[in-house]
């Protein structure tokens, strides 16, 4: 998965939006008010930021040698991917999926609830 496809998946969300906090380089993408995933495109290649459940997370890097801890994050709750073609796109989809999903559910109950009826639990929680 390249950069524009990662960017194309993120956006593609229930409600997701880009922001850049940081400056024009790093993308940021938000449900609400809340990061679930930095996608950042440099000299170095594209890598994106994904939360996810600590046990999940050391599982994966040890599974994946492009899955890295979190750069400049709390690297218990946060991997880096490098979007170096390595991994297949539906791996990548899913830790997005997963990143997108622990978000979601760390929301306040009454934006959580209004987000599960606009969309519905089975859109919201893959």
């Amino acid at each position: 998965m390249d950069a524009q496809l990662a960017r194309d998946y993120l956006l593609g969300k229930p409600d997701a939006w880009e922001d850049y906090p940081f400056g024009p380089g790093p993308a940021v993408f938000k449900i609400r008010q809340k990061m679930f995933a930095l996608l950042i495109t440099d000299k170095n290649g594209a890598r994106l930021n994904l939360k996810c459940d600590p046990l999940q997370a050391q599982m994966l890097r040890d599974l994946f040698e492009a899955v890295k801890p979190g750069y400049h994050m709390n690297k218990r709750h946060w991997n880096t991917v490098l979007l170096d073609g390595s991994l297949p796109d539906g791996e990548v989809q899913r830790m997005i999926d997963h990143s997108y999903t622990l978000v979601v559910r760390g929301l306040k109950v009454v934006e959580r609830k209004a987000l599960e009826l606009a969309w519905g639990t089975e859109i919201l929680y893959r």
